[in-house]
């Protein structure tokens, strides 16, 4: 393994411990999670955190700006997928055991410029993009690993659209969008087990 790719792989385990300790923590079923001292997790980061149960998606919250401590972001997030998610009952702590983790790391997004949404489908990488919709007050993103339920860049589109409470067939006046990447890393079945 090379210097970067192991330089990953501890991030990615810093990060998942991390996420799974403050579910575990806010559950009453562990300590406050401990954060390394290291430089790379005082830098300001934004991440999602995705839990699955079952292979099905059990909460999912994150942030699109760095505003905050990578480590402090990714606790944030952890308890909020695990608490907050809208979509979702909170998390009981006898789940605990049967969810599983993924920590995504998101890069700086990068605006797009189109003149309609043919020419925005255009841009799309499926696979390797995550996508931000911007109309008037209403936003939504999907995370690159969407494209997985939705490989056609036309149903990702209007699904997104849908998400931001937009209308899924029709051009939307004004509408803006930003693409990002993701680093991520997702527990083993036998850890979560």
């Amino acid at each position: 393994m090379h210097d970067t790719e192991l330089a990953e792989t501890e991030l990615g385990d810093t990060l998942l411990g991390l996420a799974r300790a403050a579910i575990a923590h806010h559950l009453g079923r562990g300590p406050q999670p401990v954060v390394p001292d290291e430089a790379r997790l005082r830098e300001r980061g934004a991440t999602f955190v995705t839990l699955t149960e079952d292979g099905e998606l059990r909460g999912c919250i994150g942030s699109l700006r760095r505003g905050r401590a990578l480590a402090e972001d990714v606790i944030a997030n952890a308890v909020a997928a695990a608490s907050e998610d809208p979509r979702f009952a909170p998390l009981q702590a006898g789940e605990l055991d049967r969810i599983r983790v993924e920590v995504s790391l998101l890069s700086e997004p990068e605006y797009l410029e189109f003149a309609n949404e043919d020419a925005l489908l255009a841009q799309l990488r499926p696979n390797e993009d995550g996508l931000i919709l911007f109309s008037g007050c209403r936003s939504a993103t999907f995370l690159p690993q969407v494209w997985e339920q939705l490989p056609v860049p036309r149903d990702f589109l209007a699904a997104l659209k849908r998400k931001a409470g937009l209308a899924p067939d029709r051009p939307v006046p004004g509408l803006m969008a930003a693409r990002y990447q993701v680093r991520k890393w997702k527990e083993a079945e036998a850890e979560a087990s």
